[in-house]
């Protein structure tokens, strides 16, 4: 009964407003939201209706963030730090739903006014989180570094979002949890990301593994890392990038798909006709009407074709829907590449996985050169069974980090210049 009555608490019409409602819930365990700021503000928002989940969010963001700034002006440090954290992550909610009209204004208002609010947040937060540049072909992608508490040189973890989400998200999707255990913890955006997406337009590309090169690179080279022991996690279609990066890079040491993407297109396949060699040859073509017709009556049917197809032209190109979908048929581990990974493998599995459902086994059993490989299947039962775990991410990143720490152990007496 616990999963049914958490699936169901609000927009019971609206699977995806549902989802995002849950995920900002989740996010209440690492201090990026309220649970009565949260039901406050969806009570007020019209199921369905873009811009009434904007406004509504919006309003909670503004009301927080100047909350921080009076605390701030009367010096009560501690409360504006996480006022601003919370103010930060509200603004991203806000702008989640807009990106089917590129021009939108509020896109990077909204979005700039998150990152400037998560920039107080760390600057009131002393030395457990700094901001970093990664440098990256002619450009630099935006991140945060967190390091060890404890002394020596110790494990890194690089940590990136997925489809949708931020570095700055990454905080509550493990990044605080990783610190916590003795971790050093490096979060970034990449092409497609919002990071490097909203003002340099960069787009989302399959050949990962020379995103995450450059940030192995940079973190490489910063003070306290062991350098033989990094490994890299990726949360929803980062699932799939993370394990794609594995496969070409022997410097990670571990991986951690959170949740196990086996092929992105798949999303996009449950809403058209036929196999994939055939889809495939008719998203590429220059006219499929047919096809044209299935996707238009998907996103008047299901909101979750809706948002994913909108928000996917944005992040990963295409002037049409169909145009998107041939995009997506180079995001996966396919054709001998998940067969390539040699390192120990995580493959995280959501039992009401609202976007790749049955996706993880899929990974899971193509790992044939794996190290050590491991299916951690969480469940509605223990209020984790939602895509990544949203709404039980403590329960779930304490799994996911004893994995790791099994694999790439912190010590808490290393040699400060080992």
């Amino acid at each position: 009964m616990l999963g049914v009555t958490v699936r169901h608490l609000l927009f019971a019409q609206d699977e995806n407003f549902w989802f995002e409602t849950l995920r900002s819930l989740g996010h209440i365990t690492y201090g990026g939201a309220e649970f009565g700021e949260v039901e406050a503000t969806a009570e007020r928002i019209t199921p369905g209706d873009y811009d009434s989940w904007f406004d509504e969010w919006y309003a909670t963001a503004e009301r927080i963030r100047a909350d921080a700034d009076a605390a701030r002006a009367r010096g009560h440090m501690n409360t504006a730090r996480d006022s601003y954290l919370r103010a930060s992550n509200y603004y991203r909610t806000a702008e989640f739903f807009l990106h089917g009209n590129p021009e939108d204004p509020r896109i990077l208002q909204t979005y700039d006014k998150a990152i400037a609010a998560f920039g107080d947040f760390v600057e009131l937060s002393g030395a457990s989180v700094e901001r970093v540049a990664v440098p990256f072909e002619d450009t630099t992608l935006p991140g945060y570094f967190y390091p060890s508490p404890l002394p020596g040189r110790q494990p890194v973890v690089i940590m990136h979002n997925g489809f949708d989400g931020t570095a700055e998200e990454m905080h509550f999707f493990g990044a605080v949890a990783a610190q916590e255990r003795g971790f050093n913890v490096l979060t970034f955006d990449g092409p497609g990301q919002p990071g490097a997406r909203q003002h340099q337009g960069l787009l989302f590309r399959p050949d990962w593994e020379n995103v995450v090169g450059p940030v192995i690179d940079y973190v490489s080279d910063l003070p306290g890392v062991d350098t033989d022991q990094v490994s890299l996690l990726g949360i929803s279609l980062g699932g799939e990038l993370c394990l794609r990066a594995a496969a070409f890079d022997p410097r990670i040491k571990a991986v951690m798909a959170v949740d196990g993407v086996y092929d992105f297109s798949e999303l996009m396949m449950r809403f058209l006709d036929g196999d994939r060699a055939k889809v495939r040859a008719a998203v590429q073509a220059a006219e499929a009407p047919q096809i044209d017709r299935q996707l238009t009556d998907a996103m008047e049917s299901s909101p979750t074709a809706r948002w994913a197809i909108t928000h996917g032209m944005y992040v990963m190109g295409g002037s049409t829907p169909r145009e998107f979908a041939a995009r997506t048929m180079d995001f996966n581990v396919r054709d001998g590449i998940a067969e390539r990974i040699g390192c120990p493998v995580l493959i995280c599995e959501a039992e009401d996985d609202l976007f790749f459902k049955g996706q993880p086994e899929e990974v899971f059993d193509r790992l044939t050169a794996a190290s050590d490989k491991t299916l951690l299947r969480l469940t509605d039962a223990e209020g984790a069974g939602a895509h990544c775990h949203v709404g039980g991410q403590r329960y779930a990143f304490g799994k996911i980090l004893d994995w790791l720490g099994d694999r790439t152990p912190v010590v808490a007496d290393a040699p400060v210049n080992a």
